[in-house]
Parts: structure tokens; sequence; C-alpha cells
């Protein structure tokens, strides 16, 4: 097994880990032991030696002098922050002596792990943490914050997650960015979309916000946040009035078009258009582009799923390609996600049937401030990586409430002394994805690629995987399930006879070629994973689910008398909480701001750069106006997720709700409702 660690000077071969579609090949370059800079893989190609600004200045993070170096255990209170230097013998040992006084009191369902991708190694992220804790009998977590309501949606509608190749989308002659920042969040399909537009391709962006995306776009579409279904609809409607649709692509492909054809009558542009803001002329003006462009793309962003009909907007959206034939194009289709070409053996790796309860509760990770506060019997324990929700997650100030509790002992396996980090009774250092040997596999491009160590272990730190070991050989767990390597782990993960896109990919090939290619097919002619094995646009399946069998619209919750919806997006210098405690990231984002449209600003007295003041039922945040037309009236956007500071008010998730979304227990950030004031210089 390959390891850099004692080759003092060169460059290596890396992978970025952070969670972002893209997954770019790297290289580091390292001095005298130390990484001195990150820079992009020329060889990738996807990512052909473009990284975002994050990565580039990765080596501070790396060597930040407030990085976590021992395990340290608390002496002051939760949530101040005051901790003293331990060994890993005493954080082991007191971990095994208080979950075994909680199992023998209360049953190992008393302890809760809760994680997420900070990491996207799948080493670090699902492997033998999973086998630990189900073992060990805990309850288990659903891990729906991010992508599951859309992931459902598209489910029903494509049968998992099945979309175009990004390489064919350079042939693409009409691209839609429809809920998604991509030059922030998924820089290379920008890279893709403008290559196309030098041979002619238009470039169409819907969402809420006109960001640095809707910037480079050759049309910017602003639409009232949660109505993008209601929008597909009446695309759908003037494509079947129009006779734009591909009759034979339809009668072959899918299912329902007949039914679907009738239900779309009542959505025409002009009630769309009091629905979505649009004016009903741009709504026929882009279903007609749609209708009469072929090969035309659409990438779905993640942006439209956080909304209480999120997984509806996305099953409606996903329909739109099949209408009009664009499957069968190269550069013709969609991208929700890819995940499923690289599906790895994840039941080997994880290891469910080691649960010996099989009705183990499940704690969907969006509610965890409820849970903390009021679940019964209640979470006695709490072992968090790989996350950090208290920032990240919904109603903040409940799961803080919730993290306070003076009986919840709390382990945090981290970086960073984070926000959540301030809360536990043990810290633990965790090693960084270069310290690891790893395996990772894209939801966009259709790579996988592995991670050898580039550098030796920062202080005490440890991974993931090194962690769990010690634990599970705490309690006593079989050995032949833990103290296995980090190469049996990844060829168990791609010895997967199911999913015949591995073809071929190997331990061995992963080591030579550092990337390698999934066998992926086209989805047309073939068979669909669905029930009917065609594109479903009528579903039997979300029939017996209890949900509409056809695409339909439904409003977001209402939310009492507040006037504006709230949507807090990503930014564009840091990833979820990641980086937001970095000095140079923040100056580079310089300060959070609060997109206001000029209608209101007027009528409320708000100028540029004044505080403002913007709060509900759940909470408060106090951040800077940008005034002007990039979002629509009633509807307020802020960016970025800004880490503590002494002295601020900048918790956006301290407002967002946290009731799930309509399907996959997704959450709803971006459906939540406030008011806004003015904050007065004397205050």
């Amino acid at each position: 097994m390959k390891s850099y660690v004692h080759q003092p000077d060169g460059i290596f071969k890396s992978v970025c880990s952070l969670d972002c579609p893209d997954q770019c090949g790297l290289l580091v370059h390292k001095v005298n032991g130390k990484i001195a800079r990150v820079t992009g893989d020329g060889d990738h190609p996807v990512t052909q030696g473009s990284i975002c600004n994050k990565v580039r200045h990765m080596a501070e993070r790396l060597y930040d002098p407030k990085r976590l170096m021992y395990p340290i255990k608390r002496t002051g209170e939760k949530g101040e922050g005051r901790f003293e230097r331990i060994s890993w013998n005493e954080a082991i040992d007191t971990i095994h002596s208080r979950w075994t006084s909680l199992i023998e009191a209360n049953g190992p369902e008393s302890i809760l792990p809760y994680s997420f991708y900070g990491n996207m190694g799948l080493l670090s992220s699902e492997s033998l943490d999973r086998r630990f804790f189900h073992k060990l009998g805990a309850s288990l977590l659903n891990r729906s914050i991010c992508s599951a309501a859309g992931a459902v949606g598209y489910h029903y509608t494509m049968g998992g997650g099945f979309g175009i190749d990004p390489e064919n989308t350079v042939h693409s002659k009409l691209i839609i960015f429809w809920g998604i920042n991509a030059v922030s969040t998924n820089m290379h399909q920008i890279t893709l979309a403008q290559k196309a537009r030098k041979k002619g391709a238009k470039i169409v962006v819907i969402d809420v916000h006109k960001n640095q995306t809707g910037r480079m776009a050759d049309w910017f579409i602003p639409i009232q946040p949660g109505t993008d279904s209601a929008l597909a609809l009446a695309i759908m409607h003037v494509l079947f009035k129009e006779n734009l649709t591909d009759h034979d692509f339809l009668a072959k492909y899918t299912a329902g078009s007949e039914e679907l054809k009738k239900h779309v009558l009542s959505y025409d542009p002009v009630t769309v258009a009091r629905i979505t803001g649009i004016p009903a002329d741009d709504i026929q003006r882009l279903a007609r582009m749609y209708g009469k462009t072929t090969p035309s793309f659409i990438r779905i962003g993640n942006g439209i799923q956080h909304h209480d009909n999120g997984g509806m907007n996305v099953r409606t959206i996903a329909c739109l390609p099949a209408l009009t034939g664009q499957w069968l194009h190269k550069g013709g289709g969609a991208i929700k996600g890819n995940s499923g070409y690289l599906q790895h053996n994840s039941a080997a790796l994880i290891r469910t049937d080691l649960l010996e309860k099989k009705n183990t509760r499940t704690i969907n990770m969006n509610e965890i401030g409820s849970a903390l506060l009021e679940l019964d019997p209640p979470i006695r324990s709490l072992f968090v990586y790989n996350s950090n929700p208290a920032l990240v997650a919904p109603e903040s100030n409940k799961v803080r409430k919730g993290l306070a509790r003076e009986n919840l002992f709390t382990v945090v396996h981290e970086l960073f002394m984070t926000e959540t980090a301030k809360y536990a009774d043990l810290v633990l250092p965790a090693s960084s994805s270069f310290e690891n040997t790893d395996f990772y596999t894209s939801y966009w491009h259709h790579y996988m690629q592995i991670q050898h160590p580039v550098i030796d272990k920062y202080g005490e730190s440890k991974s993931n995987a090194e962690v769990f070991r010690l634990l599970a050989d705490a309690f006593n767990m079989d050995p032949s399930l833990f103290q296995i390597t980090e190469k049996e782990l990844i060829q168990q993960a791609v010895d997967h006879s199911e999913n015949p896109c591995l073809k071929g990919i190997s331990y061995e090939q992963l080591e030579q070629h550092h990337f390698v290619k999934a066998d992926v097919k086209p989805l047309f002619p073939g068979r669909l994973e669905t029930p009917s094995g065609k594109i479903e646009l009528y579903s039997k399946q979300m029939k017996n689910d209890g949900f509409p069998a056809l695409p339909d619209y439904t409003p977001l919750v209402p939310e009492g008398d507040w006037p504006f919806l709230f949507v807090p997006g990503p930014n564009h210098n840091f990833l979820n909480s990641t980086f937001s405690h970095s000095v140079k990231h923040m100056a580079l984002e310089k300060e959070p701001r609060l997109h206001m449209n000029e209608q209101d600003a007027e009528r409320m007295g708000i100028s540029e750069g004044d505080s403002v003041r913007i709060w509900n039922h759940r909470g408060e945040c106090e951040l800077t106006a940008s005034i002007g037309q990039s979002v629509l009236p009633g509807v307020l956007v802020s960016q970025g997720l800004w880490a503590d500071v002494p002295g601020t008010k900048h918790l956006v998730n301290s407002l967002t709700p946290d009731r799930l979304a309509d399907m996959g227990g997704g959450a709803v950030f971006f459906s939540g409702r406030v008011n806004a004031e003015k904050i007065k210089a004397s205050e």
C-alpha cells in the first residue's frame, strides 16, 4: 500500500475530500516533509488542474495553530470552551466506562452517533464507525440533512441516482442551472458549460438569488422560493399544447404521458406566473426554448429540495427531459446526482447485519435539537464526527440548548474546536484526509479515486477508522471486524458484482492510476430501476407511498404573519462550516450580507450597508444589507454559515425550521419566514 509520508520532498497525487460534487484530482507539493501548497492535477479528465480557493489554501488549514493536537476533556461549563489535555488511553477508558454504565442503566439506544460528510472519504464517513455502532446497538441516525428529499423525488422518476455524464455537457446547446449556484458549488460544471457556450450554447439560470452563477447566465430567471415544481408543470403545459414533445420517446420509454398531459392543463403560464413571480411571457419563452433546443441539459441543484415540497420539486423537474426525448442525445438529459453509477458495496463496509435489534430507533439528524430536548427515552450520549451540528443543523438555538444538558455525555472527534466541540465532555483530535488512506466516489462525475497518506499525523490525531478500532478493542468486539487494514476495506467495497458499472475497478487499478472511470452505458435504450423500467411520469409507487402519482405543486407550509421568505444559501469561500473559522477565508468572503430587494428596502428605510436584524420565533440574526434587484420582493437571502465570533449574531440556522420535507426526511432550510428591521446606530 502506497504512502508518501516518508518522502520529504516532491509532488504527489491526491484527492479533495470536501463535500463537493467536483471531487477534484489534486497535486500536493511537499517541502521538508510538510505540504507547501496544493494545486490541481492536470491529468484528471474532468477537473483538469483547476481547483477552488478553498482547496488552494488547504495548507494553511492543515497547519493552522488552532488545530487540535491531542485529546482534551472539559473543565469549564458546556459551551465555554475550557479544556485540559489528557492521553488517548484516558479518553478511550472514559468513553468505555461511561457507555458501559449507560448501556447497563438505559440500554445502548441511549447512545447516538451524529455524523455527515465533512470528510467524503468512504472509510472516514461510513465504514468502521457504522460497524461499531451497529454492533453496540446504538440508536441509528437518518443522515438526511443534504440531498435526501431530492434523491427520493428523483428516484421516483428515474429509478436512482443516474444522470448524464457531465463530460458530455460540452455538447449541450441549452444548459439550465436550476437552483444551484454552480460557480461556488460545482465549478467544473461551469467550465464545461462555458466550453459549450463557445460552441453556441445558451445558459439559463433559475434561482431565488442572482448570485455569481446568475450573473454569468445568458438569461437569469428569478423565482419565488419553493415554486419550482409549478414552473416545471407550466413548461410541460406549453410543450404539450404546442406539440413540442417527442411522441416516440414518450411512447417507448415513459409511463403515464397521457395522464400527465391532462394533468398539466391547469398549470397554464398565466396561473403559474401568479405562483412563481415569473411573467407568463417568460414562462412561454423558456418552454419554447427548451422544446426547440436539442440537446438540452438541466443541472438540478440542492437549493430546490431544501423546501417543504423539495422532493416533489426535484421529481417534477426530472420529468422534463423525457418530454422532449433529450436522453437519446449526447449532452441531453439532466443531472441531480450520479452516485448510482459508483455505488460501492456499502453493505460490506457498514455491516447492518451486526445490529441485533432490527427495530432499533432511528433519529433524523435534522431534528437533533428536538431529539436532545424531548425524546423519551432520552439520548444520554452523543458521538459527533465529520459534522458540526451546533452550526449546521436547523433550529440552532434548540440544538445548543440540547448540547448544554449536563446529563448528556458528548464526545467530538474533530480537527478544530468547533461550536459543537465547545459543548463536548471529550474532544479527540482528528487527522486530515491527507494523513489517511481512503477512497472516494463522486456524486457528479464518474471517477472513483484513492487517497494515500502524504504527511505524518498532526500531533496525536487519529483517523475515524483508528478511533473506532480503539473503541472496538475496548468493548472486546470481534477483531476480525475491526482489526483489518484500509486496503482490505477498500477491496471489500469495490467487490460489488451487483453494480456492473464497477466492472474492472479494483484496488490495484486505483493504486496504479489514482482515478478510474466507471463503465457507464447510456440510460437509453435500456431499462431503468423503476417498477416499470421506464421514466415514471405517473408513478404507482408514489401513490402507494401516499404521494400524488403525478408531478404536482403544493405551497410551502404557512408560518404565521412573518413577511419575508428567508433563504440562507451557501457562499463562495466556505463549505458549510468548513473554512468558516479561517481568518483568510473570512477575509475573502468579507462579511455576512443580507440580500434584499430595493422595493422592500425603500419601504423599510434600509440602505446599502446598514445593519439589519432579522428574526422569528426561533431566533434572531444581524447581517449587513445588500440592496438591489438580485432577489424578488418579499425574499431575503444570506450566504454562508459564519463561525461564532464574540459580539456578533450571524447564526442563520437559528432561524431555520427543523420540520421535515415531503420526502426522505430532508431538511427545509429554505422554507422559513422572518421579519426584518434596520438596526439604529445607537443600538
